[in-house]
């Protein structure tokens, strides 16, 4: 079985050679060619056809997103992993945006690395276990925003039994409020909604979600 075939894209060269010397401990893995600025990336990668690409972001010249982007574009068959000192929301979502199919920050553990580059070879994704948290994050539901705001939780609670059609005095022993304290908070609903009366507070109450 051929080894898979890897461009190193990276400006530093201490950190290049670092790296080219942990690849070739893995015996399924060749550094097929180097680069170091985005223009060179591009070019090696379409002369070369490496199965994988390591991509430093921050290079002279193009830098390795928009390197990242124009190497899919043209190949999409070849992997893209990013690895970088950079980990802020910004630069991992544009990498992944641009096609890359992992992102790995340096000083990633050797294993780490030889399995981002078998997977990228693959297909498939592999991210540091930052890069993942960060994107789980960013994915997670977030708590719906609070409908009616500038009520009260008092008035929003009145709001709500108002939209469920029922009346002051069942309000009233409902919450064990006297009748003039929930007069008060329907007037102050009313003045806070903006609506002309009881019937138009139900209507946005019910289209918010109030009072099903």
């Amino acid at each position: 079985m051929s080894p898979l075939r890897v461009l190193i894209a990276d400006d530093h060269e201490p950190f290049l050679a670092g790296l080219r010397a942990v690849l070739s401990l893995a015996d399924d893995i060749e550094v097929a060619a180097e680069a170091a600025d985005g223009a060179t990336a591009v070019a090696e990668a379409l002369r070369c056809q490496p199965d994988v690409v390591l991509m430093d972001l921050r290079m002279p010249g193009l830098d390795g997103i928009e390197a990242t982007r124009r190497i899919v574009a043209a190949s999409p068959h070849i992997g893209i992993v990013v690895l970088t000192m950079l980990e802020d929301d910004e630069s991992v979502f544009a990498a992944l945006r641009a096609g890359a199919r992992g992102y790995l920050l340096k000083g990633a553990l050797r294993a780490q690395l030889v399995r981002a580059v078998r997977a990228a070879a693959d297909g498939e994704a592999l991210l540091g276990a930052g890069v993942a948290r960060r994107i789980a994050d960013f994915l997670r539901p977030r708590p719906p925003e609070t409908a009616f705001p500038q009520l009260t939780d008092r008035e929003r609670e009145v709001l709500a039994l108002v939209a469920g059609h029922r009346t002051n005095p069942e309000i009233a022993r409902q919450l064990g409020l006297s009748a003039k304290t929930v007069r008060n908070h329907v007037s102050n609903i009313l003045t806070k909604l903006r609506v002309a009366g009881r019937a138009e507070a139900i209507v946005q109450a019910r289209e918010a979600g109030l009072g099903r």
